[in-house]
């Protein structure tokens, strides 16, 4: 149903596009990641399988000398059921088409889980762990033709800063809605 995929540094950066692919020529999801430091920041998230036979593709986009580890695998644990248990627990916030949310992180915050996904129309969003104003530090965009069956899971590892804030962006137009589920520990 889904799988992890996890991407590493040496305290280099990472630009990365990850992509699902479903036959020869049929790619329903697409992200694309940023890590300013992959080994404080690593790369974490859930890709849906859509339960068929997928490939998941891996690819540097960044300068080839900035080379770094990506490993999938099937999710164990807590992991294989964090999209269906986090919706099920907290709260969502809906963030509409074309519009842009900001949550402030609480202090001593050191991982956050997130979920982005829609009621089955397109999810086309932007998110960023902001240090400081205007100061990202990683970022993942996300574009898929249905956000329930491949919604965004991301895991991000939170530097003990204050100030640290969560900007996610609906770069989808006013149509397409998306909600948010986040826990923090």
């Amino acid at each position: 149903m889904q799988v992890a995929v996890a991407g590493t540094s040496e305290a280099r950066p990472i630009h990365s596009e990850i992509q699902l692919w479903i036959g020869p020529d049929w790619t329903p999801f697409t992200l694309k990641a940023y890590s300013e430091d992959g080994k404080k920041r690593p790369i974490q998230t859930l890709i849906g399988t859509r339960n068929k036979a997928a490939m998941i593709e891996v690819r540097n986009t960044g300068e080839y000398e900035f080379p770094f580890n990506a490993a999938s695998n099937y999710p164990k644990g807590a992991m294989a059921t964090l999209a269906e248990d986090l919706p099920a627990t907290t709260q969502g916030e809906l963030i509409q088409g074309n519009a842009l949310r900001s949550f402030n992180l609480k202090s001593g915050t050191t991982q956050l889980e997130l979920i982005l996904k829609t009621d089955g129309k397109q999810l086309n969003a932007r998110i960023e762990m902001l240090d400081g104003p205007n100061n990202p530090k990683q970022c993942y965009e996300v574009f898929t033709n249905n956000g329930e069956l491949n919604s965004l899971v991301v895991c991000f590892d939170v530097e003990q800063y204050a100030g640290n804030t969560l900007r996610i962006m609906n770069l989808a137009p006013v149509e397409f809605p998306c909600y948010c589920f986040m826990k923090e520990a």
